[in-house]
């Protein structure tokens, strides 16, 4: 007897099963340029110093008439009982009367506050190199970019002017001007005085990269498509030499520090009884052997400042502008 095979059921086609969809990709935006400096400089303990160091001295710069009254005194104040007369006037107590009626001790003979006079010398001395520095970048920088971006006879007329000027003995020049012009405002004068032998020396820099960059790929674009000088100035170059211009600009605050210090030690800068750094160091090196307080401490943020802003504008020149070690 045959035997009847019975076929298997197939169940009928349905849909086919549901898999998990696999999660879109997540796009990281991409970081600018400023954004990658920003981690690179954090990233360097150095640069990480200087910056903490320069925003203290700015911050203590620009509540100085806060700070002073905070301490109690204000940096014309004298105070003769904080100073021994029968002993030249030297400050009572040690390190030069460091207590805490004064914070800082106090300036012999006088018994001015030390603390009121250093952060009132410090708002006096960062104002006159800031602004200096400020004529001097700004002169510099619209110097080199017209040299070289219009070139020709343009480039020729300021290249020699730039030549001119740099080969003037400046500071000879400066304490010249400073000992004839006596009854003008001192701050102004030297801020004037320092930007005018200043600038040649970032306009060269600047007119480097202008040359480098005038003749790329996006400035040509923008010539052809009608673009005027002024705007491929404002709009493409400037904008591409920014980074060397920030960069060397943080290294001239130092140097601005430093000349107007030299200045005021000199007796032609700031005059009292308004006090600077320059100043309060060659007031004090009369006393540096009975009182050397009153020479270290004016001294030590003097050099603060100094080595504060180079390690910054180090950094920044390493990051901004890469190839400025090797030009």
């Amino acid at each position: 007897m045959a035997t009847r095979t019975v076929p298997e059921r197939v169940p009928p086609p349905g849909p086919a099963p549901r898999t998990a969809a696999a999660p879109a990709p997540r796009t990281v935006p991409a970081a600018g340029p400023w954004r990658l400096a920003w981690r690179q400089l954090r990233r360097r303990p150095a640069a990480r110093f200087g910056l903490v160091v320069v925003a203290l001295l700015v911050v203590m710069a620009a509540g100085a008439p806060l700070l002073g009254a905070l301490g109690g005194w204000s940096p014309t104040e004298f105070d003769q009982t904080a100073v021994d007369p029968y002993l030249g006037g030297l400050p009572l107590g040690p390190l030069g009367g460091i207590g805490a009626d004064h914070w800082l001790g106090v300036e012999p003979v006088t018994g001015r506050d030390l603390f009121a006079r250093v952060v009132t010398g410090a708002q006096v001395s960062l104002l006159i190199s800031l602004s200096a520095t400020a004529v001097v970048v700004v002169a510099g920088t619209a110097t080199g970019i017209a040299a070289g971006y219009f070139g020709g006879r343009t480039d020729a007329v300021l290249s020699r002017l730039m030549d001119l000027t740099m080969s003037f003995p400046s500071l000879i020049f400066m304490i010249a001007m400073m000992s004839v012009a006596r009854d003008v405002n001192r701050i102004l004068l030297m801020t004037a005085v320092i930007g005018v032998f200043g600038w040649p020396g970032i306009a060269r820099v600047v007119r480097g990269e202008t040359l480098s960059v005038k003749h790329r790929e996006y400035v040509e674009a923008a010539r052809v498509g009608g673009s005027g000088a002024w705007r491929i100035l404002g709009r493409e170059i400037l904008p591409n030499v920014a980074g060397p211009i920030i960069a060397y600009t943080t290294l001239l605050v130092p140097g601005m520090i430093s000349t107007e210090a030299a200045l005021s030690y000199l007796g032609v800068g700031v005059r009292p009884p308004t006090p600077s750094w320059g100043q309060m160091i060659a007031d004090s090196v009369a006393f540096y052997e009975t009182d050397p307080m009153y020479f270290l401490i004016p001294s030590c943020f003097l050099f603060l400042a100094v080595l504060a802003f180079t390690l910054l504008g180090d950094a920044l020149r390493d990051i901004l502008d890469p190839r400025g070690g090797r030009r």
